[in-house]
């Protein structure tokens, strides 16, 4: 089930898992697994991959970071077929990503000869990366009536949904306005207009799903069966430099 209505639709890179993310969400409807749990188990994914990278299993690394990624879709793909949207999801599920990238790039400071400081250069790029990804994308799920558990502006707490706590919600979205909060912030100010402007056309919505989480972990994976790991934080670093092109872009058209 995408988070867009079939008219709006791109060619979203970054989601490559949702083929066998909507199978897993169909075979556990019935169930009473919740997409919490199918996040706790992304989660348990992304840190073994990070285990194996640190101690060379690269192939092994790169196969779960690719079920993270398959779990990442299926999360939420289980919250839409089970018609159980939370904000209790939506937040762990960033945080749980949070946790997971600062993990990677430690490791990579870890197993490289590149300094802290690029690799902690490299995580922020890498974070407002998917930030301007998931900015633009939800734009676009609001604008068409899409999938609107994620908010342009994350700027007040939310009303917590049927079936969740507000004590959960308030919790979980004070952590995520402190950890995400300034990414947020650099990229509305780097495109304050984007929600009021026009219609975020599908090829470049396509480019900026590079930016997406998915995507970056495919290309992690892939530069570390090749032996490359040594060229994964400065690779991200200049990749970063695309976001003022993407922006420069949507603001001329």
């Amino acid at each position: 089930m995408s988070k867009l209505p079939e008219d709006h639709k791109f060619l979203d890179l970054s989601d490559y898992g949702r083929p066998m993310a909507s199978v897993i969400a169909n075979g556990l409807k019935e169930t009473a697994v919740t997409p919490v749990q199918v996040t706790i188990g992304f989660l348990c994914s992304g840190v073994i991959a990070v285990v194996c990278m640190y101690y060379g299993y690269n192939w092994y690394a790169a196969f779960f970071f690719i079920l993270k990624s398959i779990l990442d879709a299926a999360d939420g793909e289980l919250a839409r077929v089970k018609d159980a949207p939370s904000y209790t999801g939506r937040y762990f599920d960033s945080l749980s990503d949070f946790v997971l990238n600062i993990l990677i790039f430690l490791v990579l400071w870890r197993i490289t000869h590149v300094g802290f400081g690029y690799a902690l250069l490299a995580f922020l790029g890498l974070q407002l990366q998917g930030t301007l990804y998931n900015y633009y994308y939800v734009i676009l799920r609001n604008k068409f009536h899409g999938d609107v558990t994620s908010r342009v502006f994350e700027s007040g707490t939310p009303v917590a949904m049927a079936g969740e706590q507000q004590r959960n919600v308030n919790v979980l979205f004070w952590w995520y306005r402190v950890l995400y909060g300034s990414f947020d912030q650099i990229i509305y100010k780097l495109d304050a207009e984007a929600a009021n402007g026009r219609h975020l056309p599908n090829w470049l919505m396509t480019a900026v799903s590079t930016f997406g989480l998915g995507f970056q972990l495919l290309l992690i994976s892939v530069m570390l069966i090749l032996g490359w790991a040594e060229y994964i934080i400065p690779f991200f670093i200049i990749y970063s430099l695309f976001i003022f092109l993407f922006i420069a872009i949507r603001r001329s058209l």
